[in-house]
């Protein structure tokens, strides 16, 4: 449990570097974009452990929540671009 707690508090921190690298407005806000941070920490971290890309406390965790949050970011900027209607 107190792994999951780590992560979550991982991902704060990897959803405001996911931010920094993917521009643009999010239409969620930041609470929205850090919530998608700590998911992606989540998804990255648990798939590349299961591909064995790294073990616990190696830095390739912070390379792989990094990039699943990322991923999530710009997933949730081309869902809600096509949400949004268009001004004409």
């Amino acid at each position: 449990m107190l792994e999951v707690l780590g992560w979550i508090v991982f991902g704060l921190i990897v959803g405001v570097l996911a931010k920094l690298l993917v521009p643009g407005r999010d239409p969620g806000g930041i609470i929205i974009t850090i919530l998608l941070g700590i998911a992606g920490s989540l998804l990255g971290g648990w798939v590349g452990r299961m591909l064995g890309f790294y073990g616990p406390g190696q830095a390739g965790g912070w390379i792989m929540s990094i990039l699943g949050a990322v991923l999530l970011l710009v997933i949730y900027h081309a869902v809600t671009k096509r949400r949004r209607p268009s001004a004409i």
